[in-house]
């Protein structure tokens, strides 16, 4: 314990006066307020002595014999607000086994409280003594009233959050529940703690099993459903839960908005957006499902639909409560903390996004009017970065190439945002040798940047210098081995040109071991099925991934494995559609070159 550096003076022994007065104060006003007899106060004038001396010891630095002091006053009345005042001394002095040792005396003296109980788990598990919070786990959870108990269960593994060796959550878990798991009011509880536990791990083959059980017995429970919503990326056969929950309880929009959540990160915007489209019918007035569908609209080169939700968030935002609702769009801004930020925020997405549809639909003009709206410096690379790209595709290339460079550079990190932009700008009118050109310099001012170096590798393709496109990826790959990208793009490639095709599967299986579900990898890996002569497999793999993203080249590999096994009808169906949204495409239009198909 700490020695003493100090003794109170008279200001803080009235401090420490009033602080003492006000123990009992809660006592007394629940004695007041109750129909039985008035009791007198248990701080006589032995323990009110007491107590001071146990402050005046803590305030003057000896926090060893306050705790004493404090400690022989609880045991004697029996005090909660005693015990706790003991707990927070020996925690303060980071005295851990004396504060276990009060915690213990506590839950002794009442074994019925609750808190004690609370503070016993959290100390053992604090002090890497796991192992004996067990028994006291399954003793808060009998005393806890069974309408709260189903709650308390499932919060189970975050108690072990500060455990050492998370690995062991799984097993501490289920030794608690094994009571609770076959007694129908809590086995789904118990079944949501265990998946919760093997998800921290990570296991996800451990937590499906119990999700699909709990799902069988409450199939309305939405703890089993949001748990279930967060593995659909990485295991598919959660899916079905989702989809019976949310056709069980159509208007749960906590589950669908985290289900878009990882439909989006999974880049299935198509399956997104029709989520979306869901609570936009269901619950109009609210405002953010309008702006995410707007974007994931522009995603989808779908420049119309996007510019319709994108001005009925507009109008809803007018209308929208101070706060900010659950689900609304951030930006990345820290310091948004008044309730027009959010607003404001929403605004200016809407606007740049605005401005991605109309450029999308060649209208350039009103583009550049909803981007003059944008007044935020914070976005200002960005809205330079559009500008830019209008100039290039009206064949402006000098002037938007300037206006990217004179762009302010207000933090390091701009200088090379600032490369990027310039390189996409180039690189979306098709001037490859430029845009290689500017990651070059790019690459010579911060070496080793894996976004700079794939970046340079795709315009290392574009000139068909092959060999430095595997040796760019390559080095992408040894300096982030779970650059997904890069192993699909070095995969895709050889498919292409239908070389080393089963070293081209394996490094798209790869990547689709690290992205499962990855609309893109999956087309890689439907495409080098096609060269190796696996229509089947090829044509149920680009189906998959057309589903999930309707992207014209995804679309130009599906028409063509279509076209050769015959079914000429759906190909053309399939085409169309693409053209429809993206016709200038240079994947699309060389496959039907190509075949020489006329749409």
């Amino acid at each position: 314990m700490p020695s003493p550096s100090s003794r109170p003076g008279p200001r803080l022994l009235g401090a420490l006066l009033a602080s003492l007065l006000c123990l009992n104060m809660s006592a007394l006003a629940q004695n007041a307020a109750s129909d039985s007899p008035v009791e007198n106060s248990r701080l006589d004038a032995q323990l009110f002595y007491q107590l001071l001396i146990g402050e005046i010891e803590l305030r003057g630095g000896e926090a060893g014999t306050a705790y004493q002091v404090m400690l022989d006053a609880a045991r004697r009345t029996r005090d909660e607000q005693l015990f706790r005042r003991t707990t927070e001394i020996a925690l303060q002095a980071r005295a851990g086994d004396q504060a276990l040792a009060a915690v213990m005396a506590w839950r002794s003296a009442l074994p019925r409280s609750i808190e004690a109980h609370r503070y016993l788990i959290q100390l053992l598990v604090a002090l890497n003594r796991a192992d004996e919070s067990i028994e006291p786990l399954r003793s808060l959870i009998q005393l806890t009233p069974e309408a709260e108990r189903p709650g308390l269960i499932q919060s189970l593994p975050g108690f072990f959050s500060r455990t050492g060796d998370k690995t062991q959550t799984p097993a501490l878990v289920e030794r608690v529940v094994q009571d609770w798991i076959t007694q129908p009011a809590t086995r789904t509880a118990a079944r949501v703690a265990l998946a919760r536990a093997w998800l921290g791990v990570p296991d996800a083959a451990k937590a499906l099993p119990l999700l699909q059980q709990a799902h069988a017995d409450d199939p309305g429970n939405e703890s089993v459903a949001m748990l279930a919503a967060g593995l659909v990326g990485s295991t598919p056969a959660a899916e079905a839960i989702v989809d019976s929950f949310l056709k069980t309880k159509p208007d749960n929009h906590g589950v669908r908005l985290n289900y878009v959540r990882v439909l989006t990160n999974a880049q299935r915007y198509g399956d997104a957006a029709a989520q979306l489209e869901t609570i936009t019918r269901l619950a109009p007035d609210m405002a953010p499902p309008w702006l995410t569908l707007g974007a994931l609209q522009v995603e989808l080169r779908h420049p119309a639909e996007a510019i319709t939700a994108l001005k009925t968030y507009l109008g809803k935002l007018e209308n929208a409560p101070a706060t900010a609702p659950a689900g609304a769009d951030d930006d990345d801004d820290d310091d948004a903390t008044t309730p027009t930020d959010w607003r404001e925020q929403g605004r200016t997405q809407a606007w740049l996004l605005l401005a991605q549809a109309a450029e999308q639909q060649h209208d350039y003009k009103g583009a550049e009017g909803w981007l003059a709206k944008v007044d935020n410096p914070q976005r200002a690379l960005e809205v330079q970065t559009r500008r830019a790209s209008l100039l290039a595709r009206q064949g402006k290339i000098k002037e938007a190439r300037e206006l990217i460079r004179k762009a302010p550079e207000k933090t390091p990190a701009d200088g090379r945002a600032k490369f990027l932009a310039e390189a996409q700008v180039l690189r979306d009118v098709k001037l490859w040798r430029e845009a290689n050109a500017v990651l070059e310099q790019a690459n010579k001012e911060y070496p080793d940047d894996v976004d700079l170096l794939y970046e340079q590798s795709m315009m290392a393709e574009k000139l068909n210098r092959m060999d430095e496109m595997e040796r760019l990826l390559r080095k992408v790959i040894a300096l982030k081995p779970d650059h997904h990208h890069a192993y699909n793009a070095l995969g895709y490639s050889l498919a292409e040109r239908n070389q080393r095709l089963p070293e081209a599967r394996d490094l798209i299986r790869k990547a689709l071991d690290l992205s499962p579900g990855e609309p893109f990898i999956t087309d890689s890996l439907g495409w080098v099925e096609y060269r190796l002569g696996n229509r089947g497999e090829a044509l149920r793999l680009l189906q998959q991934a057309y589903r999930a993203r309707p992207d014209a080249e995804i679309a130009a590999h599906l028409g063509e494995v279509l076209w050769v096994t015959g079914q000429h009808d759906e190909a053309r169906r399939v085409w169309r559609e693409a053209k429809t949204r993206d016709a200038g495409n240079d994947v699309l239009r060389a496959t039907l070159a190509r075949l020489r198909v006329d749409l």
